[in-house]
C-alpha cells in the first residue's frame, strides 16, 4: 500500500461510526483499495501514477464497468490525504452512512392507497 492509503487504512479500520471497510478487497477482476459493503462503496485514491500512459483510459474502463454492477466509486486525490487524512477518512465514513441508493421501508403501495 502507498503512503496515502496507510495513512487512510489507519482511519478506517476498525470500524468507524460502526462502519466497516475492507482493504485491497477483490471485486471480480479488479481490486479495490477500499471497500465498504454495506453502501456498496468502492474507495480509489489515485496518486500521480493515474495521470500516466494508459492508466487514465484504464481507470475509465473500470469504473464503468464497476458502475455498471452496482458500485458506486468514490475516487480520492492521494494529495488530498496527505494533505489531511482526518478529513478524507470522515468524508468517506460519512459517505458510506448515507449510500445513495436504500433498500425501500416496505412493499409499494397498491394503486389508489397512499403512504402513510
Amino acid at each position: 500500500m502507498s503512503l496515502p492509503e496507510v495513512l487512510l487504512w489507519q482511519r478506517l479500520k476498525g470500524a468507524p461510526q460502526g462502519i466497516s471497510f475492507r482493504k485491497q478487497h477483490p471485486i471480480g477482476p479488479y481490486r479495490a483499495d477500499f471497500y465498504c459493503a454495506a453502501a456498496k462503496l468502492v474507495i480509489e485514491v489515485d496518486g500521480i501514477a493515474h495521470d500516466m500512459g494508459t492508466r487514465p483510459e484504464r481507470d475509465i474502463e473500470r469504473t464503468n464497468r464497476m458502475t455498471q454492477a452496482g458500485y458506486q466509486i468514490l475516487r480520492v486525490a492521494a494529495s488530498d490525504v496527505l494533505r489531511d487524512p482526518d478529513e478524507v477518512a470522515q468524508a468517506i465514513v460519512s459517505r458510506a452512512a448515507r449510500p445513495l441508493h436504500r433498500p425501500a421501508g416496505g412493499p409499494p403501495p397498491r394503486a389508489g392507497e397512499d403512504r402513510e
